[in-house]
């Protein structure tokens, strides 16, 4: 039972990483155009 008031700690600061991740990648235009980025790679220059 004491083994919960260090997991649930943890797994709320993991959750708040993972959506702060997400938030950072929005916010730099990670995902702005993501098919011409897999069509790029595909091409010859």
């Amino acid at each position: 039972m004491d083994i919960l008031f260090l997991l649930i700690p943890f797994s709320v600061v993991l959750a708040l990483v993972i959506v702060g991740g997400l938030w950072w990648a929005v916010e730099r235009g990670q995902f702005d155009d993501v098919e011409r980025e897999g069509e790029r790679i595909l091409l010859d220059d």
